[in-house]
């Protein structure tokens, strides 16, 4: 099998950066590894250039923050047709090095499984979507038993998701036109793809959201004054997706009775692939605002 293409975006927070990317890089299954850093101003970049595993086959850094989305649909251009693709961000700590063979397990028993996440940590029940466990030949998974446009819990969390290749095929890109991640892909494939969505059983992870200064992997890089700022308050102060949520929320919903109405397909375009907003429906005016939200109010 093609090693699967992983897509690694960071934001500041370099502590965990470090920490989890150290993490990633014991992995024992084989993989491609592409970094974007979306202007991290706290030595993130320069930990990242300092990164000798042959398994890294790019590393890009924006010069201002554009988002979550953009940089997810770069990386997405690079994979090959017959490529798995990951996307992992920067606050997961993998916990066993076969995780990516463990993702595989269930994609080989499941061919009707199209997306797979990893569950959250310590969520409240209100946050958790609904599953069923389904289980065959001795593999389970958690199977999305629904998924509704506007709920807070009924989708696959975007932390650490697996894409099978034939979906990615019928769905194209993550939508920039709404940028609303998680809670759309889960919405299209569960509702207008014969493909099945759901959540692993046994991928453990560690989601610790900061970290002390003084048990930092990245001292050697971090050129804060660790006062005024860290690498977790500069990254605070700049994560602006709920009010981005809270202000397009109306594109989230127009997207999906366009949709609904067949003035589009499942398919989603990308700015980063010409032809397939050429060729497919895509509001540029929508996603050049929803990027331009980010450059003025997140870096």
């Amino acid at each position: 099998m093609t090693p699967p293409l992983i897509s690694y975006t960071t934001f500041h927070r370099m502590g965990l950066t470090v920490r989890n990317l150290n993490a990633l890089l014991k992995t024992t299954d084989d993989f491609e590894l592409h970094i974007v850093d979306n202007n991290s101003q706290d030595g993130t970049w320069d930990y990242i250039q300092s990164l000798t595993d042959g398994r890294i086959k790019s590393r890009t850094r924006f010069p201002v923050n554009t988002g979550p989305i953009y940089p997810i649909n770069l990386n997405l251009t690079r994979r090959r047709p017959d490529q798995y693709f990951i996307v992992l961000e920067s606050d997961v700590f993998l916990t066993v090095p076969d995780w990516i063979t463990r993702f595989m397990r269930v994609f080989q028993t499941f061919p009707e499984v199209g997306l797979l996440g990893v569950p959250r940590l310590n969520a409240l029940p209100a946050f958790q979507p609904e599953v069923l466990p389904v289980a065959r030949d001795g593999v389970s998974y958690l199977q999305l038993i629904r998924s509704d446009v506007g709920t807070i819990n009924n989708f696959i969390p975007g932390h650490c998701q697996c894409l099978r290749p034939e979906l990615i095929s019928l769905i194209g890109y993550w939508c920039e036109e709404n940028c609303y991640g998680d809670a759309e892909l889960s919405v299209r494939i569960h509702n207008y793809t014969p493909f099945k969505a759901g959540l692993t059983a046994d991928i453990p992870i560690d989601m610790l959201q900061a970290l002390p200064c003084e048990i930092c992997e990245g001292r050697q890089w971090c050129n804060l004054d660790k006062l005024a700022n860290t690498c977790f308050t500069m990254r605070n102060s700049k994560h602006k997706n709920l009010s981005f949520a809270e202000t397009f929320r109306w594109k989230y919903l127009s997207y999906f009775n366009e949709l609904n109405e067949g003035k589009r397909t499942v398919y989603c375009a990308s700015i980063h692939d010409p032809e397939s907003y050429k060729s497919h429906f895509y509001h540029m005016d929508w996603a050049l605002e929803n990027f331009d939200f980010y450059v003025k109010n997140a870096n």
